[in-house]
Formats: C-alpha cells, sequence, structure tokens
C-alpha cells in the first residue's frame, strides 16, 4: 500500500465525471488500498478517486457512524449510486481537496446508496447522520461536484479569494 498525493482544488480533474469500473482485477484492489491508507493518513472521513487523480467511480470511507470518532475500518463502494433521499440535515463539511475550508452544506438525512464490493457483488448501503453526509459528499466527487458547489455564491467567493491568497502568500516564501 502506499500514501498518494491527494488532488487539490482548482485542479481540472475534480470537476470531471468518473467512469464506471469494469474490471474489478487485482489493480482496482490496489487503488482501493492505497486511497483506504491516503484516507486515514490524510486524516479523511473518505475519498474518491479522483481526489488522487483517477477517474473512475471508486469511494472508500471510514467505518464512522453517525457521530462516533474516525476509526481504521474502511469501507470500499464501487460503481455507487444514491437510490433513494430522506429529510434533511445542515452538516458542518470540509474535504481534503479543497484547503483549509470548512462550510456548512444542506444534505439529505437519510440515504439508501446501491453500489459494488471489490469482487464486484452488488450491496446496498443505508447510512443516516454523518455517515450520509460522508457518502454524498463522496459520491457527488464522482460527478465532478465539489462542497463548495453547495454553498452560497458569496461564501464560494470568499473561499475563492482567500485560495488566491495563500497561493500567492506561498510564492513569496
Amino acid at each position: 500500500m502506499a500514501v498518494l498525493p491527494i488532488v487539490k482544488y482548482p485542479d481540472p480533474r475534480l470537476r470531471a465525471a468518473s467512469e464506471p469500473v469494469e474490471n474489478f482485477d487485482d489493480g482496482l484492489k490496489q487503488l482501493a488500498a492505497d486511497m483506504a491508507e491516503t484516507m486515514l493518513d490524510a486524516p479523511g472521513a473518505g475519498l474518491a478517486a479522483p481526489q488522487v487523480g483517477r477517474l473512475v467511480r471508486l469511494v472508500v470511507i471510514t467505518g464512522v457512524e453517525n457521530d462516533e470518532n474516525y476509526d481504521d475500518r474502511v469501507i470500499t463502494l464501487v460503481n455507487p449510486r444514491l437510490v433513494r433521499t430522506e429529510g434533511e440535515q445542515l452538516y458542518d463539511e470540509g474535504c481534503l481537496s479543497v484547503v483549509d475550508f470548512n462550510e456548512k452544506v444542506l444534505r439529505a438525512a437519510e440515504v439508501e446508496v446501491e453500489a459494488q464490493d471489490l469482487d464486484g457483488k452488488p450491496f446496498t448501503m443505508k447510512a443516516d447522520g454523518r455517515r450520509a453526509v460522508i457518502l454524498q459528499h463522496e459520491l457527488d466527487h464522482l460527478d465532478g461536484v465539489l462542497f463548495i458547489d453547495r454553498i452560497s455564491r458569496l461564501k464560494r467567493d470568499i473561499y475563492q479569494r482567500k485560495l488566491k491568497k495563500m497561493q500567492k502568500d506561498a510564492a513569496h516564501d
């Protein structure tokens, strides 16, 4: 396993739609293992393949349920798709690809996701609370959507100005 570099906003790969996984081979298992190690090392609660520069429909999330702390259990979802949502919740989100920014995002309170495991076997996952937010956040990545796309234009503009200043300051160091 290896810790992979995380793609940072505004890299255009974060805006691309991911392709379905068709080959459930050792390469897929290796990518999933590397993504899990990368996520845990960051540390983060979830990681989608586009965040490591791979445009395939693959997500790993921690085993966290509701408001538990992160742990080293990892759930891998191949070709995940949201099949049901219910209710609403406002949750403070951050992202390993969106540096130094957190903001409250309105998400579904409960979700149901259909996916495949690393051998191609289908399964369904139901989630609420924090896990529901993590799943929605990571599945958005597979379609080129970032959590900053789900906040007000004003807050997004503030972040983009902050990012430009951070980049300018880093260039002078």
